[in-house]
């Protein structure tokens, strides 16, 4: 699937975020400024300046000669810098990779989503006419490339749609500041004649390399495709997050211990009331000198068990160095599922075998490590070693039922290991077999139990499986893979009985 990419330029997003926090300045003139070399000089300016040719760079005062009622107020770019990574969040429900572009732009990865809305049409207008509802002034567009879509928010018509393939012929056209140069690049252009896009393109990119740096040759190829441009989406916070800030750094095991225990019980209260548990969290701390600490368990299920998830974090509190101290403690639990009633009845009860399971595998995990404990399930395979699938999970169930009606070994071979073998006639069990070096007389067998190869999936001889007992007792379960007839069947040993 060809990626699609939409760009979204907030023209006056720093004013904008003014008016909606004071909506007597909707239809004022006024603007933002910040000191620069001892003069206050303009930074954001109103969409009623705009229509006075009032730009970014002037000096408040020759605004002020201009406009004396003019309104000013001081610019906060961190503030708007916020508001734009609140932005890129809240369009996390449009599509999965949302990114800033500083410093008044957003890019989305669109590509696979805008079916969910009718088509690209569709999608596009729904995002302009809620951002216009929020009191934003938004130019919008979507492209084959970012470098196209950013061009084409800015230079083009308002909702302009670029079909697929088709950026070249549409960028032509537009002047070189569409592709994102910097200033002193585009001055140089300008003084060379260079008016439109297209007339670069006429150019060796040996000539424009040797005139301009490779800047030109990169953006050039981001905007038609054929230079990679890649995005950094913005992550969503943690919807389940608790703060504790202390009033004097924690340097202490035990005070770190009481940190944790009161976000648990607060995070845990949330869990109930809302019907959910944790599976995997993050116990972070922000040390004086700026370093964070943090560490993370996960459970087998869902878990709002205070008590038990205290015990799994407190196995990794020593990993913790407090330095100089811990000024604020922040739980995160990363991994959120629903609690079933089921579920919560077990969890209440204090005897349940269930709950007592979950929280040993967990009070384990958290020693050797999740991926060291696994649970094995049937699946529906005739030859043994495809038959089962191991999972980590405790809910998760089976799709078929173990099969009972042959034995089966209590540990079956990952894969079967040759042995030497003597048979008195054709079919019959083995008399004795060599393994690893040792010579094994059998006093018991039964067989043989055939299993044929799965077509649908492979071909080749079948195996006949025997089981068979040593002089010791020990059981073994061997079988010959192919007949006599058929070439010289070759044997192997696959599991040992209890």
């Amino acid at each position: 699937m060809p990626k699609r990419y939409m760009s979204i330029w907030f023209r006056h997003l720093a004013t904008d975020r003014m008016v909606r926090l004071h909506p007597e300045l909707r239809d004022k003139p006024f603007l933002l400024y910040t000191p620069e070399h001892g003069r206050m000089v303009v930074r954001a300016s109103s969409r009623a300046l705009d229509r006075e040719g009032i730009v970014s760079g002037m000096v408040v005062a020759d605004v002020r000669a201009i406009l004396p009622s003019v309104e000013v107020f001081p610019d906060e770019p961190a503030t708007t810098e916020k508001l734009l990574k609140d932005l890129a969040e809240w369009f996390l429900r449009y599509t999965p990779v949302a990114a800033t572009d500083p410093p008044d732009g957003l890019m989305l990865d669109i590509t696979g989503c805008t079916h969910l809305w009718g088509g690209e049409l569709s999608y596009l207008k729904s995002i302009i006419v809620r951002l216009r509802k929020g009191g934003y002034d938004v130019r919008a567009a979507i492209a084959d490339t970012i470098g196209a879509a950013w061009a084409m928010a800015r230079y083009c018509k308002n909702g302009t749609i670029v079909e697929p393939g088709r950026q070249a012929e549409v960028l032509r056209s537009l002047p070189p500041a569409a592709l994102r140069l910097e200033t002193t690049i585009l001055q140089r252009l300008e003084k060379l004649g260079f008016r439109q896009i297209g007339q670069l393109s006429r150019i060796s990119r040996t000539n424009l390399r040797r005139r301009f740096g490779d800047v030109l040759l990169i953006r050039l190829g981001q905007a038609f495709g054929t230079e990679p441009e890649l995005l950094n989406p913005v992550q969503p916070p943690p919807l389940y997050q608790e703060w504790l800030p202390t009033l004097e750094p924690i340097r202490t095991a035990k005070g770190i211990e009481i940190a944790l225990q009161r976000l648990l019980d607060s995070l845990c209260e949330r869990f109930f009331n809302e019907g959910k548990g944790m599976r995997t969290g993050t116990f972070k701390g922000y040390r004086v000198d700026g370093k964070i600490e943090q560490i993370s368990i996960g459970t087998n299920r869902a878990s709002r068990n205070a008590a038990h998830l205290f015990k799994l974090f407190e196995l990794k509190i020593p990993e913790i160095e407090p330095a100089l101290g811990i000024e604020l403690f922040v739980l995160e639990a990363t991994l959120v599922e629903e609690v079933s009633e089921t579920q919560e009845a077990l969890w209440s009860m204090g005897n349940s075998d269930h709950a007592a399971i979950a929280e040993l595998l967990d009070n384990i995990a958290g020693k050797v490590g999740m991926k060291s404990i696994h649970r094995y399930l049937p699946l529906e395979h005739h030859w043994p070693e495809a038959s089962i699938k191991e999972v980590s999970s405790l809910v998760e169930e089976p799709e078929t039922k173990w099969r009972t009606d042959r034995p089966r070994p209590l540990h079956l071979l990952p894969h079967p290991e040759p042995v030497e073998v003597m048979v008195a006639l054709p079919d019959y069990p083995p008399l004795h077999f060599r393994y690893k070096g040792n010579l094994i007389k059998v006093a018991k067998a039964d067989g043989p139990e055939r299993i044929e190869q799965e077509w649908w999936l492979q071909t080749g001889p079948p195996r006949d499986y025997y089981y068979v007992e040593d002089e010791n007792g020990a059981r073994y379960w061997l079988f010959r893979l192919g007949t006599y007839g058929n070439g010289e069947p070759r044997w192997f040993l696959h599991g040992f009985f209890a």
